[in-house]
């Protein structure tokens, strides 16, 4: 288990045994098919265990896994004819935001999403996945165009949160996501949104406005990140596990605010153990889902993103 996180420690250290084993009767020509039976049951057994309860602190850790499935990985699995498209006709072309025009099962959509690095060189050129102004700009030049030309728009949300340097202010950060927020609430096309990895704060938001918000199982989804939390309440950074603990950042927990309309399951273990199958999974959810908000005339589709977004923190005097 590659980049295998500390909760993850005895299944590899079992693991280990297994195969040390196997290697073991292979060098001395000896049969040990009982022992090696009665340790692979033990792995699934202790699998089980350690993956049927997993805390928000390790969903997290799971959410920000270095091999977790990003939007082009996803991209190349569910959709065909990708054309990627670049730049926010204003000032550059920012890399922490990929979008384009692809097919879902033959009906052409537009596509966008928050793209991580796969090693330090392309996340420093991705910003780690936390976009600037430009970025968000360009999202909505191709939501715009969607809208124009009735085509879906389906969104991949994977940021720690839009980034906090001084040029991104001086660019109009703020107003770049609340334009966004806005303007999503209008469109007249069927908005679905896939929260995959980490949806941090009014960088996830930007592009998080939807008909349908859809979770990956071990994806975390907060107004803020734990760390951020952390560092503002206890004014250490270090304590983002038990922020994340406190917080309700979970796919469960949003399910049952009405914030998310579903919880897309992942392999055991996490998307990243298994792409072909979370793509699969990922795939089945947003076209059922697609299918139904289709049926919708653009009138019903503002108002039932409207309704969606009303109801979320409804709460009652007793």
């Amino acid at each position: 288990m590659a980049g295998e996180l500390p909760f993850e420690r005895p299944l590899v250290e079992l693991r280990s045994k297994i195969d040390e084993l196997k290697r073991f009767g292979e060098e001395k020509q000896i049969d040990f098919t009982d022992e090696i039976a009665r340790l692979e049951d033990r792995y699934a057994k202790l699998k089980e265990e350690i993956y049927l309860e997993i805390s928000p602190s390790q969903k997290m850790h799971l959410a920000r896994h270095h091999g977790r499935p990003t939007t082009l990985d996803y991209i190349q699995e569910i959709f065909t004819d990708f054309m990627e498209l670049h730049g926010d006709r204003l000032f550059g072309d920012d890399l922490a935001i990929v979008g384009g025009i692809a097919k879902l099962n033959g009906v052409p959509v537009t596509i966008i999403g928050h793209q991580r690095g796969k090693d330090t060189k392309d996340n420093i050129a991705r910003f780690f996945g936390s976009p600037h102004p430009e970025g968000f700009r360009k999202a909505l030049r191709l939501m715009q165009q969607a809208d124009k030309f009735k085509r879906p728009i389906i969104t991949f949300i994977d940021t720690k949160g839009a980034y906090p340097g001084s040029a991104a202010e001086e660019r109009g950060q703020s107003e770049a996501i609340a334009r966004n927020l806005r303007e999503m609430a209008g469109f007249g096309v069927p908005v679905i949104c896939v929260v995959i990895g980490e949806g941090g704060s009014g960088g996830a938001l930007a592009i998080g406005v939807g008909n349908r918000v859809l979770m990956l199982e071990n994806a975390i989804y907060s107004v803020i990140s734990p760390n951020g939390a952390a560092s503002i309440l206890w004014k250490d950074a270090a304590r983002a596990d038990e922020a994340a603990e406190a917080m309700k950042i979970t796919a469960a927990d949003l399910l049952g605010f009405e914030v998310i309309e579903e919880i897309v399951p992942e392999p055991k273990g996490g998307a990243h153990l298994d792409l072909a199958e979370q793509a699969s999974s990922i795939k089945e959810a947003v076209w059922r889902h697609l299918q139904e908000l289709s049926a919708m005339t653009p009138d019903e589709l503002r108002a039932d993103r409207y309704d969606k977004f009303r109801k979320i923190g409804k709460f009652t005097f007793l």
